[in-house]
């Protein structure tokens, strides 16, 4: 069947369509009502059907005869510690762990928060959660103590599974100091906290902590726990264009149904295939396609501590390809960007044997054509830049290598993915002719997989993606379709920025920045960065009478914002700025700062209080090279 065949038909008959998909899982009780609308008018997907997540992706393995392949390979460079779990092995340790939950009290529904570094424990833990029928809420380890606590705050976890310290290069952290400062942060106290001890730190435990390895010792496992479809799997925050991340909610049916598709539709994977998604548990893509999506089709999946294009390996991915012979490679731009950067000429990938691989995939940000092009000649492999968000789980606009590979065009993320009917509106909700510019929106219903609420606040849920556009989920994002249906994304709409590959939410920045006693007003923005491809900036307004250098202040900055929201943020820069332009009622134009950031025309608003201040903030930031200069 060709992509136009496919796609029209999820399209024209959307229920016949995910029905078909949806038999190629094992079900508990198979749906019989394929889309319905829930208490609250959304869509949902089979939601008489009853499963679980833990033995859709384990047990059905094994019981199908694939106990003995491998389902993780884990590889550390950080540690030199290299390990992988066949299927049995690593359902074993799942209903072992899930046996630890269970003596904690954790049953169906309860939140587990998990905060781990790259380790298969990670892995293990989450799929444990999935098999109570309880939800898990996975932070990124590099997260500071603020965040986390911000998260067990909105989540209110029974436990807290946590490691001893995670590993960032050269450089050893100790998460359980982190842990106590986010549960001394929240209101919400979790009751108990099961620590993995790892041999470069062990942590001093307390009287609700829990030594994992201990309790593993005397568990008994336990078997897989029946939710239906649209039981909640797991929550994930993602940044907003407020201070509060938001709790994207994610369904066991729809999700195993879209994951299981977009493996063989968009990756052309195939059981016992390796796929390597070159990300983090803590990111949708580590949920989605380093757990999730690769055991529900019965591939091996590769978990890596480290930054693989770090120097002095920026030939990591080669090596990794060769030596465990992956099928499919997923990175951000960023990473190719780096590998660029060190290698020009890609003398390292003549170095190994790449032979096995046959697509690479990017996503996360913008791919340039710059990169895209690089990759393409220097390692003879197709390149798949798509498009997907946390709120989707899955790849909304690809190159279906697994249905029909089309012609590829450099900035694009190619065609819409079968369920997902992309279009681009104006202001007033018109679908816009190809070549003009507008927000991306998908029409009504959302295919599988998508999210169908904020935890526990619906109302955010609404106003953030349904609102803008009757009938339509607003993505967030502008762009433009071309004469061939052809999608090409090119950036935010909010204030939202993407810091190599990472959401990430200037309004919270710019909370803790006007926290520093000598700022008056700030406006956080993303500006060009050739390698991540955004970082943030603070353009910062002092108060009458402060004395303080620029380089003084932007210390100062930088160390607010590690600590309350971790190295992650990648704020660097700071600039003291005269006045900052405003609306007549007060309000930062910040739009037009990021239009100035992007060397766009910039006509002064007739609303403005100050026209001046526009061509003063022009000036500063080209004097200070903010200002992007490709264009």
């Amino acid at each position: 069947m060709s992509y136009a065949e496919e796609y029209a038909r999820s399209i024209a008959t959307p229920d016949a369509f995910w029905q078909e998909k949806a038999e190629a899982l094992p079900w508990f009780k198979a749906p019989r009502t394929i889309l319905s609308k829930d208490d609250n008018g959304i869509h949902r997907w089979f939601s008489d059907g009853e499963m679980n997540t833990s033995y859709m992706a384990l047990d059905h393995h094994i019981k199908a005869g694939r106990g003995e392949q491998k389902a993780i390979i884990f590889d550390s460079p950080v540690t030199g510690t290299k390990t992988t779990y066949t299927y049995l092995a690593l359902r074993d340790e799942v209903a072992l762990f899930a046996g630890v939950l269970q003596q904690q009290g954790v049953v169906k529904g309860d939140r587990v928060v998990i905060y781990m570094p790259m380790i298969p424990q990670a892995i293990i833990a989450m799929l444990a959660v999935a098999r109570l029928g309880a939800i898990h809420s996975v932070v990124f380890g590099g997260f500071a103590s603020h965040e986390l606590a911000v998260r067990i705050e909105d989540a209110q976890p029974k436990v807290i599974v946590t490691a001893s310290c995670g590993i960032e290069v050269a450089k050893t952290i100790a998460y359980k100091p982190l842990v106590e400062e986010a549960i001394s942060l929240s209101s919400f106290k979790p009751e108990a906290c099961i620590v993995y001890q790892r041999e470069q730190l062990h942590a001093t435990l307390g009287d609700t902590d829990v030594d994992w390895d201990e309790a593993m010792a005397v568990a008994e496992p336990v078997a897989c726990t029946a939710v239906l479809a649209t039981d909640p799997l797991y929550i994930l925050y993602t940044s907003g264009t407020t201070g509060k991340p938001k709790g994207v909610v994610r369904d066991n049916g729809g999700h195993a149904v879209a994951l299981k598709y977009s493996m063989s539709a968009v990756y052309d994977m195939k059981p016992s295939d390796v796929f390597w998604a070159a990300s983090d548990v803590g990111w949708v893509v580590g949920h989605s396609y380093i757990v999730y999506g690769p055991l529900l089709q019965g591939c091996t999946t590769v978990v890596y501590e480290g930054k693989p294009v770090r120097t002095p390996d920026a030939g990591a991915f080669w090596r990794m390809v060769e030596e465990y012979k992956i099928k499919t490679l997923f990175a951000a731009p960023t990473a190719f960007r780096a590998i660029r950067k060190e290698d020009p000429d890609a003398n390292l990938i003549e170095q190994y044997d790449i032979s096995s691989l046959n697509t690479i995939f990017m996503a996360g940000e913008r791919l340039d054509p710059p990169t895209y092009l690089w990759t393409v000649e220097k390692t003879g492999k197709p390149v798949v830049d798509h498009w997907w968000q946390t709120e989707t789980g899955w790849a909304i606009c690809a190159n279906l290598t697994g249905i029909e590979s089309r012609p590829t065009k450099p900035g694009s993320s190619t065609l819409p993915v079968p369920g997902f009917n992309v279009q681009v509106l104006d202001p007033m909700g018109n679908t816009l002719p190809p070549g003009e510019q507008g927000a991306i929106a998908i029409k009504l219903p959302m295919p599988p997989g998508c999210l169908p609420t904020i935890w526990g606040d619906f109302d955010r849920f609404t106003q953030s993606y349904l609102k803008a556009y009757p009938n339509y989920y607003t993505s967030g994002d502008g762009g433009f379709k071309d004469e061939e249906g052809y999608v090409f994304i090119m950036g935010r709409t909010d204030d939202v920025i993407n810091v190599a590959g990472h959401r990430l939410s200037t309004g919270e920045m710019e909370e803790v920045v006007a926290a520093h006693p000598m700022v008056a007003e700030c406006s956080v923005i993303g500006v060009h960065d050739s390698l991540k491809g955004q970082i943030p900036v603070g353009l910062v307004l002092l108060k009458d009478g402060a004395q303080i250098s620029e380089e003084e202040l932007q210390k100062a900055l930088i160390g607010m914002v590690r600590k309350e929201i971790g190295p992650i943020a990648c704020f660097q820069r700071a600039v003291i700025v005269p006045r900052l332009p405003k609306t007549r009622s007060g309000k930062i134009l910040r739009k037009l700062l990021r239009q100035i950031a992007d060397n766009h025309e910039v006509a002064v608003p007739s609303t403005i209080d100050d026209p001046a201040s526009v061509p003063e903030i022009q000036s500063i930031m080209k004097q200070q090279g903010l200002v992007k200069s490709d264009r």
